[in-house]
């Protein structure tokens, strides 16, 4: 009778190679969060980042196309002419733009491929 008490005592506990794949497995599952948090992380503080320095960029733009446009329409006596020549500038600007734009499409693509599988 003792000896089937003790049969169904190491029946009841399982063997410790067993609680080690399971302590094992969860650590991998808390492992594969935290590179995701980390990953989602970083590219969430990349993103943020680069928007700020679009933003910075475009008002710099912004201000310096006034600043241009304002100057040659003191020199051209017409402020509207000055406004103008920078209006024709960035149309052409623009049209180069969309006749390059695949060639920029790939480019776009590709650094923001390199961006989320950055290591």
């Amino acid at each position: 009778m003792t000896k089937t008490k003790t049969m169904e005592a190491k029946k009841e506990t399982p063997p410790p190679i067993i609680d080690q794949l399971k302590e094992y497995a969860e650590t991998r599952i808390k492992l594969a969060k935290y590179q995701a948090i980390e990953g989602g992380s970083t590219i969430a503080a990349s993103l943020i980042a680069d928007v700020a320095v679009l933003m910075s960029m475009l008002l710099a733009f912004l201000f310096a196309s006034i600043t241009l446009a304002l100057y040659l329409g003191k020199l051209l006596g017409d402020y509207w002419t000055g406004f103008g020549i920078v209006a024709v500038l960035y149309l052409i600007i623009a049209f180069s733009i969309k006749a390059s734009k695949r060639q920029i499409e790939k480019l776009l693509a590709n650094e923001f491929v390199k961006k989320i599988f950055k290591n």
